[in-house]
């Protein structure tokens, strides 16, 4: 389902996930299983230290397909970074993405922070055409 109708679906769960960042900028957050697409809809990274901004990095790796929607021979496999070197300042929130994208199966949101006082947030549909 690398690229599914999403006129015929069967079925569209609404989730969200959060966890602490590392200082690791290339760490998985999450990845498209197989016949999934995701509708990421809302990503926030929160530095929860008092003192200490933090420097964060998310970035998505594209799994790589040719669409129909695009030219021949195009592909879209990168590394595209929904931001890059951002500082968070203590005690506050990094709004990294408020319009919604899709992700395909394969792909990979991964991001880090340095330092590592800060949590990701992350608000997705998993969407099925199965």
């Amino acid at each position: 389902m690398a690229n599914p109708n999403i006129l015929n679906l069967t079925s569209v769960y609404g989730e969200s996930i959060g966890e602490a960042l590392t200082t690791t900028v290339t760490t998985d957050i999450m990845t498209v299983a197989s016949n999934k697409l995701l509708k990421i809809n809302y990503i926030q990274v929160a530095n929860d230290h008092a003192s200490t901004t933090t420097v964060v990095t998310v970035a998505i790796v594209k799994a790589g397909f040719t669409s129909a929607g695009i030219g021949s021979g195009e592909d879209n496999a990168a590394t595209i970074y929904l931001c890059s070197t951002v500082d968070c300042p203590a005690d506050d929130v990094l709004v990294v993405l408020d319009k919604p994208i899709y992700l395909m199966e394969g792909d990979v949101l991964e991001g880090g922070a340095n330092p590592a006082t800060a949590d990701i947030f992350i608000s997705y549909e998993v969407i099925d055409d199965a």
